[in-house]
C-alpha cells in the first residue's frame, strides 16, 4: 500500500501540479484509508474491492464523520484508483457502482459590515503582535483569501505601490486589489515589525509568528477567535468567515458573480452562486418579516 501512495503523490505533484493543499488533503485521506487497510489485515492494494470500500464508509459513519467528509473520500479514492489503473498497477476501479446521498449545502456564515468594522478594530496597540495582527485580518478581508493562502503568502506575492496581491497555486493565478486601509497595515507591519521578528533572511514567509517562523492554521485561528470573542461577536466564526464576507459584501453592492469567482480563484461559478442564494435568503427573510402582506 506505501508504495501506492507514493505513486499517487507523485503524480498529483509532478503531473497534476496541484496545491500544496490539495496534496495534504488527498495523503490525509488515502492514509487514513490506508490505515483502515492495515487494521483489517489488508496488506496489498489489489485486494482492495468494492466490500471493502462499503465497509470503509461504514466505519466512516459509525465514527460520526459527516455526509460532505465521506463524498470527498469517495471522490479522493476515485481518484487514486484513477492514478494506479493509468499506471498499471490496479484493473478496474473498486469506487464505480458507490455514491453517497449529497446533502444541501448549507449557506455559509457572514459577519455585516458593523460587525466587520468591529472586528478589524480590535488589534488597535502598537506592539509587535497587534500590528501584525491587524495586517492579517485586513488582507483577509480587503481580498477574500483562504486561510491557508494567507500563512503562505510570500513578501514578493504582494505589491503595495500598486495595490495589489498576486496569488499562485499550483497552475492557476490571480491578482486581487487591496483597498488602502489594508495597504497602510500591512506597509506598518512590513517597516515596523517584521524585520524585528524575522531574523532569517530565507524566511520569505509575509506573515509569521512571532518568533520569526511559519504561522500555522491552528495558529492563525486562534488569533481570529480571540479578536471576535473580544469584539463580543457571537456569531459562529470560522476561518473562512471574513472570505464569506468578503464575496457577499461585493455581491450586495453590485458587483458581478464573475468578478468575484475571479478574485475567490474559483475554478468554477456554481460554487460563487452560493452567496447569491445567500443574498436571496437573507432579503427573502427580511421580506417575509417586515412586509405587511407578506404573511396574508
Amino acid at each position: 500500500m506505501e508504495n501506492s501512495i507514493r505513486i499517487f503523490n507523485s503524480y498529483l505533484i509532478n503531473e497534476k501540479k496541484s496545491s500544496n493543499n490539495t496534496v495534504e488533503s488527498y495523503m490525509r485521506d488515502i492514509i487514513q484509508f490506508s490505515d483502515f487497510c492495515t487494521s483489517n489485515n489488508i496488506s496489498n492494494v489489489k485486494d482492495v474491492n468494492k466490500p471493502v470500500i462499503e465497509n470503509y464508509l461504514k466505519y466512516l459513519t459509525a465514527v460520526g464523520k459527516s455526509e460532505s467528509t465521506k463524498l470527498r473520500t469517495i471522490a479522493t479514492l476515485r481518484a487514486f484508483f484513477r492514478c494506479l489503473t493509468a499506471k498499471g498497477f490496479f484493473e478496474g476501479n473498486p469506487l464505480d457502482g458507490i455514491s453517497v446521498k449529497k446533502t444541501e449545502k448549507q449557506l455559509p456564515g457572514v459577519l455585516d459590515e458593523k460587525e466587520i468594522v468591529l472586528l478589524l478594530s480590535q488589534p488597535n496597540g502598537v506592539d509587535f503582535k497587534s500590528i501584525r495582527d491587524k495586517a492579517m485580518l485586513e488582507i483577509l478581508y480587503a481580498t477574500g483569501i483562504k486561510v491557508s493562502e494567507l500563512i503562505e503568502l510570500k513578501t514578493g506575492d504582494i505589491n503595495l505601490q500598486i495595490g495589489i496581491l498576486h496569488l499562485k497555486n499550483g497552475k492557476k493565478e490571480r491578482i486581487v486589489p487591496i483597498y488602502p486601509a489594508a495597504i497602510r497595515s500591512v506597509a506598518n507591519y512590513l517597516v515596523n515589525v517584521r524585520p524585528a521578528i524575522v531574523l532569517e533572511e530565507s524566511e520569505d514567509k509575509l506573515f509569521t509568528n512571532m518568533n520569526g517562523k511559519p504561522m500555522s492554521r491552528q495558529g492563525f485561528w486562534k488569533i481570529i477567535k480571540h479578536y471576535a470573542d473580544t469584539a463580543g461577536i457571537k456569531k459562529d466564526i470560522t476561518p473562512h468567515t471574513l472570505r464569506h464576507s468578503f464575496a457577499t459584501h461585493l455581491l450586495e453592492n453590485g458587483a458581478t458573480l464573475s468578478d468575484i469567482k475571479e478574485m475567490l480563484g474559483h475554478s468554477d461559478i456554481s460554487s460563487t452562486q452560493i452567496y447569491a442564494q445567500l443574498i436571496k435568503s437573507k432579503y427573502t427573510s427580511a421580506y417575509t418579516k417586515f412586509h405587511p402582506m407578506a404573511n396574508k
